[in-house]
């Protein structure tokens, strides 16, 4: 077993390795490197390395890594990606690979964190004295079996009777809704400009957070998505209120992609200007869910977002998803832990009843929120 290391910014060169490796195991479009290389593009940090890991020919674990403050080196999680950018063998545990990693990565490497990673991609490891895990946030998906009537008629009466009551205001107000599907290149940088319009409008643009074609985040899901669309692999749904004599009004947005025999929402926003009775957003996933149950394209709808009341609503199917921190020597593990507990307690006795944040359980906006 042999690491070697490289700049990020070289990640071109050892795409295809990349996407071998992510074959081997679930192939997930998360790991691809159409959804990779725009993130390193646009937010990778010069001092980011990649990780190679070889064994007997073969490449079985591979990650890009940055470092996050004295002896601590973390799998690169932009709030963009869903999961950090790690993958290796499954057959092959971290125990042995997350060692000899350590002592590869420059200057003295005390910690080696691994973020965000999903029990649907990986098992999760069991702690040992220089491992341990962290959950991190539950998230949801829906499983696309059966017909659409069964799955409906097992949500709750509340949501069924809500939009069905929505819907019959919108029809009593002389307003039609239509659901647009995008899938070309060419349809992607439009769509991401009718996104980023919407969520400016909002409360994102207050925080500086909205999407806009030219800052980073509207660069990063043009491009994303125009590669993925290449492949036939993204989908931008757009839902609209029509009403006879008025403009078409855009109220709702997906951007997604697909892979992994799942479609995956990236990023949903709406029309806030649209009354609060009515929920466009929900609206929109309702034709949607019903358009997957139909087609049986996928066999599950992802959301990859910190658990909401709104998707319990839609599926019982919730997973948690966890940190990897792996430290150089037994000592470290147990010194982390006793300061955790220290600051827990002094978090308690200030009255706070937050759990203290380890290294590498910084939480990032859900890029589904």
């Amino acid at each position: 077993m042999k690491w070697h290391l490289y700049p990020a910014s070289e990640f071109a060169a050892h795409a295809e390795a990349w996407r071998r490796l992510n074959a081997t195991t679930r192939g997930s479009p998360l790991l691809e490197p159409e959804f990779v290389q725009p993130l390193l593009t646009e937010f990778g940090d010069p001092q980011c390395r990649l990780a190679v890991c070889e064994m007997n020919g073969d490449t079985v674990a591979m990650g890009i890594f940055q470092p996050r403050g004295r002896g601590v080196w973390e799998a690169l999680q932009p709030s963009q990606a869903p999961i950090g950018l790690w993958q290796h063998r499954t057959d092959i545990p971290l125990e042995r690979l997350l060692p000899s990693l350590t002592r590869k990565l420059p200057g003295l490497a005390l910690m080696v964190g691994l973020k965000q990673r999903d029990p649907h991609l990986e098992p999760r490891p069991a702690d040992s004295a220089i491992t341990s895990t962290l959950d991190y946030i539950r998230t949801a998906h829906v499983p696309i079996a059966g017909t659409f009537e069964e799955y409906w008629n097992a949500r709750g009466k509340n949501l069924r009777s809500n939009l069905k009551k929505q819907r019959s205001r919108l029809t009593k107000d002389g307003i039609a809704t239509r659901m647009q599907i995008d899938r070309l290149p060419e349809q992607m940088a439009a769509a991401v400009a009718d996104y980023g319009r919407l969520e400016s409008a909002g409360w994102k643009a207050q925080l500086g957070t909205a999407i806009h074609p030219d800052n980073d985040q509207g660069r990063f899901y043009t491009t994303m998505l125009e590669a993925f669309a290449r492949r036939g692999q993204a989908a931008v749904y757009r839902y609209w209120f029509e009403a006879s004599g008025l403009a078409p009004q855009l109220v709702a947005m997906d951007l997604c992609i697909e892979g992994d025999g799942a479609l995956i929402v990236l990023k949903t926003t709406y029309d806030e200007s649209v009354p609060a009775s009515l929920s466009p957003t929900l609206l929109m996933r309702e034709e949607c869910c019903q358009r997957l149950f139909d087609e049986k394209q996928y066999g599950r709808l992802e959301f990859y977002g910190k658990v909401m009341e709104w998707h319990t609503r839609w599926t019982d199917e919730i997973r948690t998803m966890y940190h990897v921190n792996h430290y150089r020597w037994p000592v470290l593990r147990q010194l982390h832990a006793a300061a955790g507990e220290r600051n827990a307690m002094a978090q308690r006795l200030r009255g706070k009843s937050a759990a203290p944040e380890p290294v590498a359980t910084r939480q990032h906006t859900s890029t589904t929120e």
